[in-house]
């Protein structure tokens, strides 16, 4: 397939996606109430459909972060901030793996020299950019899909992805509990 092709297609796909997302009523399911029954019904179907939502969410171009909010305002800070780890590091492969399959490595075809060197230093340390990348951007949606079309291999975006995550989700539970504390919502104990 065409490099454009490809980007058109990519495109098409996440805009599909959150036009899906906008109007089909998916949005409902992502309120802290939803989020918290969810988990009260059953821990673990709970949590799949969490993570699942968090996948498809940040296919959609929803950042992150407010599927870490929910979770620690629905679980408490030690289960959502689990919670996030878990459904983040699965949605961060979906990504992957959705996008890749779309567009393939269709930035490793762009001209230029700038591309190029972005390209080189990814190729030199793959596991270290991504791990870089991910404490400093977490599961932001762009950066998911330039990864993917980087076509940095498999082992190193889930290595990176699995040791760069901990940190800032740890940062910004710790951080919307305690903004949370201070406004005195209601939080589980």
């Amino acid at each position: 397939m065409h490099r454009t092709t490809r980007v058109v297609a990519v495109a098409v796909f996440l805009a599909a996606l959150w036009a899906l997302f906008q109007f089909s009523g998916l949005k409902a399911h992502f309120s802290l109430q939803a989020i918290h029954d969810g988990f009260e019904q059953n821990m673990v179907a709970g949590l799949l459909v969490f993570a699942a939502l968090f996948a498809l969410g940040n296919l959609a171009q929803i950042p992150g972060w407010l599927f870490l909010v929910a979770a620690v305002l629905a679980l408490g800070r030690v289960w959502g901030g689990l919670a996030t780890y878990l459904a983040a590091c699965l949605s961060c492969v979906t990504s992957l793996a959705v996008i890749r399959a779309l567009g393939g490595d269709a930035l490793r075809r762009l001209p230029g020299k700038w591309m190029a060197r972005v390209l080189a230093r990814l190729d030199a340390h793959p596991t270290r950019s991504v791990l870089a990348l991910r404490l400093v951007f977490q599961t932001a949606p762009a950066v998911n899909v330039a990864l993917a079309l980087s076509g940095v291999p498999w082992r190193p975006y889930l290595l990176g992805t699995l040791l760069g995550l901990p940190l800032p989700i740890l940062l910004y539970t710790v951080f919307f509990d305690t903004v949370a504390r201070w406004l005195h919502w209601p939080l589980p104990a």
